[in-house]
């Protein structure tokens, strides 16, 4: 996977025809309310005490949520535009640690030179001033940050990044190619798969830091078959051993958090066909129970779904990239 499309469809913007997929559902238990914002295309999601702090691959911009609800730009303008295969490239991710925001930078716009923040983890001042930490990625989707080591996803590079405040940097882990079976396959085309199995490269996604464990999604590569997406973990300290399957049968995990209860949450971003790309409709937001195996679908019916933030005890947001923000509140019991 070398490009946010391989993320999200190998055939660009896609839709089903009017009226095939109806609005999100939330789960009973919940209250759901969309806010939108026509343009935006609205990728990582983070608590900044009591700001809501979004990333807009479609202006490059970060974006703050104010007290009455309205989204405000700030901060620099980053890269941003669309990638040589024509999928939006920008900010992914933006985090606060200690006095900087730490925003994960991806690729170079395919109209644009390559510049010092493209595939970089940028650190900006209280002050606005921007410094690279480090720009020895290829496409740092995603990162989580304890004690001050990074731990970065390298979504084209299938690995997991080990790197230090000053900018040394350790290879974690690096994810084998994954198998798909021939019959799977043929369901989606008879005659152009035909060896016994067929590999696709992993792409890490999401990543969280739980209990001494790094856990890492599988997104899986093209053809984006069903049920294909998987949920690793490994220490965080490394070593040798090959990292642990947790979650298997999932449909292009593209984020993970862990709510307070340590319930472990996966963000799907939807069911593949290759007349269609990714399906309208088709990504969903799951609560899954490691020890018993038991999956809660908390929200479904999303299109392009990207990251999801634990906000509190009670409340969960959902960015997608049609510029859709979704909170989720679980209603009180009497």
């Amino acid at each position: 996977m070398r490009s946010l499309r391989t993320l999200i469809t190998a055939t660009g913007l896609l839709f089903l025809a009017a009226g095939a997929a109806a609005d999100p559902v939330v789960a009973p238990g919940y209250r759901l309310e969309t806010v939108s914002k026509p343009g935006a295309a609205f990728s990582g999601l983070s608590r900044d005490g009591e700001t809501l702090l979004v990333t807009d691959l479609a202006s490059g911009r970060l974006q703050r949520r104010e007290a009455n609800g309205e989204l405000v730009a700030f901060g620099p303008a980053f890269p941003h535009g669309l990638d040589v295969i024509g999928d939006p490239t920008g900010p992914y991710r933006v985090v606060r640690v200690g006095d900087a925001l730490v925003v994960a930078q991806g690729w170079t716009p395919v109209d644009a030179g390559e510049g010092p923040l493209d595939h970089a983890l940028v650190a900006i001042g209280d002050d606005g001033n921007t410094r690279v930490i480090s720009s020895d990625f290829w496409n740092p989707f995603d990162f989580a940050v304890v004690n001050g080591t990074y731990y970065v996803i390298d979504s084209a590079r299938n690995s997991v990044e080990r790197m230090q405040a000053d900018g040394r940097k350790q290879t974690l882990m690096t994810f084998r190619r994954l198998k798909q079976e021939t019959t799977a396959l043929q369901q989606l085309s008879p005659t152009e798969f035909t060896d016994e199995s067929y590999e696709v490269d992993a792409v890490p996604t999401g990543i969280a830091l739980r209990d001494g464990r790094i856990h890492v999604a599988l997104f899986g590569g093209f053809p984006f078959l069903d049920g294909a997406g998987k949920v690793v973990s490994a220490p965080e300290t490394g070593g040798a051993a090959s990292p642990r399957v947790d979650i298997e049968g999932l449909n292009a995990p593209v984020a993970i958090a862990f709510e307070t209860d340590g319930g472990m949450l996966v963000l799907e971003h939807g069911r593949y066909e290759q007349k269609e790309g990714f399906l309208k409709g088709s990504g969903r937001l799951l609560k899954l129970d490691k020890t018993t195996g038991t999956r809660q679908t908390v929200l479904e019916g999303l299109t392009r779904p990207v990251a999801v933030l634990v906000w509190d005890e009670r409340r969960l947001v959902v960015s997608e990239l049609a510029g859709n923000l979704h909170f989720l509140t679980r209603e009180s019991r009497p």
